[in-house]
């Protein structure tokens, strides 16, 4: 996420600024080697297993592993007629993953003439994610999304004062906050589950993912005369790099009125969106 996607450097509106032009022919691309054994498991059947997967990172998209096409199980791979052309590979052919009882129709594809500044890519083909029930990087499960390693994440503990509002009702105030600084996302502030006013929750049956930080639950705020959906997230068993943010509560800053040490915050200025969810 953090390379291409966002105000990542190769992201859509980068933050930072480099010291001269970068010309790529189209949208940059950048194969990462990953130094892991990745497999893929669907149906029970480990329908990839290779320990020469590399990282496609494309401006705009999430990362994708791509593995040479002999590594992914002949047997269960059957032609496709399908075609899609992209002006930064060349046109792509696609093959169906037939597995015991089912078939999945062009879960997989390949440039095997690729153009010439992506080259590198014509032995190699790639799985939709969610053509498989399981990803493993060595015995490590995979959630979301293929993880980039350019992806950083601090978890901060601040004494600083913070104020959660919404039409001028004060939903969570806090001086035991945890910031939470994600590479190329927004500013978050974790607040502790005590600090919220709890009576103003309302349960959703949203549940979103993320490959850095687990499974997240949400609520959603009703006060007198409004109800905001899906306003705020928790994650109940977060992942252990990030484990200090379980009973936490974080709101959408895009959405309510946010004081530190009393000073009214901009709202970050990308719109709010849901987050991907796998």
């Amino acid at each position: 996420m953090s390379l291409t996607l966002g105000s990542g450097p190769l992201g859509t509106s980068p933050a930072g600024r480099f010291n001269a032009a970068l010309a790529f022919p189209g949208r940059p691309l950048l194969l990462d080697p990953v130094p892991y054994r990745v497999r893929a498991i669907a149906d029970g059947e480990t329908v990839l297993d290779t320990e020469r997967a590399a990282l496609l990172h494309e401006h705009g998209h999430l990362p994708v592993f791509y593995a040479p096409l002999e590594d992914f199980r002949a047997d269960l791979l059957e032609p496709s007629g399908t075609s899609t052309h992209c002006p930064f590979k060349g046109d792509a052919s696609y093959l169906h993953l037939r597995l015991p009882g089912r078939r999945l129709d062009d879960a997989i594809w390949r440039y095997a003439e690729p153009i010439a500044s992506a080259a590198w890519l014509a032995p190699l083909a790639a799985l939709r994610f969610d053509a498989a029930d399981r990803w493993l990087c060595e015995d490590a499960d995979v959630i979301g999304h293929p993880r980039d390693p350019y992806h950083r994440i601090d978890v901060l503990p601040t004494s600083r004062q913070v104020s959660i509002s919404l039409h001028g009702v004060v939903l969570a105030a806090t001086s035991r906050a945890l910031m939470l600084c994600e590479t190329a996302l927004p500013r978050r502030l974790y607040i502790p589950a005590e600090d919220v006013r709890e009576a103003l929750l309302v349960p959703s049956a949203t549940v979103t993912t993320c490959a850095y930080k687990g499974h997240a639950s949400y609520r959603s705020v009703r006060g007198d005369g409004f109800e905001e959906a899906d306003l705020l997230w928790t994650y109940e068993d977060p992942a252990p790099e990030v484990g200090a943010i379980r009973g936490h509560w974080c709101f959408f800053d895009e959405r309510v009125d946010v004081d530190v040490d009393g000073v009214r915050q901009a709202r970050p200025r990308t719109p709010w969106s849901p987050p991907e969810t796998g």
